[in-house]
């Protein structure tokens, strides 16, 4: 993945990530499954990286196995903890079918959107820094 900032990569178990000068947070999502305790350990990690601000998430996602009720039920309930809004990066579908994974039976805590287009994706983050 290129990193077009010039900073090294913050490593993580389910993603790596970066820290954009105007404050975005880029996440490289990697194809591992998701459970509750690495979804745990991701959220430390970037609060972390963001000095326990929320910031609008840029992630570049990956397929990856699908998460058991209790991850995902988490995961959607840490969102709003870190994140002011998420973009998803990715081919056409993808994001759709998380979307439709994560938020079957309720709404996104945050604003959420998919793009296929990085730019547009920093462009509509914007908004939420």
């Amino acid at each position: 993945m290129v990193n077009m900032e010039d900073k090294p990569l913050i490593e993580g178990e389910i993603a790596d990530y970066l820290l954009t000068d105007n404050g975005i947070l880029i996440s490289y999502s990697k194809s591992i499954l998701r459970i509750v305790e690495n979804i745990a350990a991701n959220v430390a990690l970037v609060k972390k990286i963001t000095n326990n601000k929320k910031v609008p998430l840029l992630i570049y996602l990956k397929n990856s196995p699908v998460p058991d009720k209790e991850t995902r039920k988490f995961s959607t309930e840490q969102l709003p903890n870190i994140y002011t809004a998420m973009a998803m990066v990715s081919k056409p579908g993808l994001a759709q079918l998380i979307m439709k994974i994560l938020f079957k039976f309720q709404n996104p805590p945050i604003p959420i959107k998919s793009f296929t287009d990085d730019e547009k994706a920093k462009e509509w983050l914007k908004q939420f820094l």
